[in-house]
């Protein structure tokens, strides 16, 4: 059985987003269980994704990628949650590791 990956993109950078949204999707196409967080320093880009992102994050979504957003990120940045994303912490990425693979992005 393959084991889950974690993917966390810890700022920022666009390119970063882009290379874990592939990486996501390309998982998830494989059968893998896959879960994508923005922590505090990416939530910035969701104030305005670019389009390309945007169409990668939704066929990310589609293949069954889970997605989730600093809270606390999204509360400095007083940005509204984007309803694909579930709101969340480290502590819970933590929690829920267990076997999964972590990936830095």
């Amino acid at each position: 059985m393959r084991r889950g990956l974690t993917i966390i993109v810890s700022g920022a950078d666009p390119d970063r987003l882009r290379s874990a949204l592939g990486v996501a999707a390309a998982e998830a196409a494989l059968g893998g269980r896959v879960h994508l967080f923005l922590d505090a320093g990416a939530v910035p880009l969701l104030r305005a994704l670019p389009d390309a992102l945007d169409a990668m994050l939704a066929a990310a979504l589609d293949l069954g990628v889970h997605a989730s957003v600093c809270q606390t990120g999204l509360a400095e940045q007083a940005i509204a949650l984007d309803p694909r994303f579930e709101a969340g912490g480290l502590i819970s990425i933590m929690a829920d590791l267990e076997q999964d693979r972590l990936l830095m992005a």
